[in-house]
């Protein structure tokens, strides 16, 4: 082979190399930081793995808010209205958290219970998070419109 065809080679092949490794890289970085929506179901039925950072979303459970009295510490179970699962967070609640409306909790999921970092909560209590309204709809309960006819829609509220 040429000297001047097995330097091209090299270099292309260093090239490739290093974009290879830079996918890698980028591919890594990016998995680490992917959060999969998760349902109370889907949580029950074993689909996240333990310490896997995810989102997940349902209604506070009426009477399950339990508080650390000397901490911000909180725990609490959200429900699908098929399974619930708990949620323990520490920091200062949304103002807009309270039981019976939708929250998702953004955290890892470790023993059976999602340790959140963030609360989000729902602007008005006509809104519902798009995948807790599907998983609502999904356990057979109607979701899609307030007892007073209006659309679910808008935004969440992070605290």
């Amino acid at each position: 082979m040429h000297p001047q065809r097995r330097r091209r080679l090299i270099w292309i092949l260093a090239l490739l190399a290093g974009f290879a490794l830079a996918v890698a890289l980028a591919a890594y970085a990016l998995r680490q930081n992917i959060n999969l929506f998760f349902t109370p179901s889907q949580l029950a039925a074993h689909e996240a793995v333990d310490g896997q950072r995810i989102q997940a979303g349902g209604l506070v459970v009426q009477g399950s808010v339990r508080r650390a009295p000397d901490s911000l510490a909180v725990r609490f179970s959200i429900s699908d209205l098929r399974h619930s699962v708990d949620v323990v967070y520490e920091g200062i609640l949304p103002d807009l958290f309270r039981e019976g409306q939708g929250i998702v909790a953004n955290g890892r999921w470790q023993d059976g219970v999602v340790v959140a970092d963030e609360v989000l909560a729902k602007h008005d209590e006509n809104y519902m998070p798009p995948q807790v309204k599907e998983a609502i709809e999904k356990a057979g309960h109607p979701a899609g419109a307030g007892s007073d006819g209006a659309d679910r829609t808008g935004s969440y509220q992070a605290r």
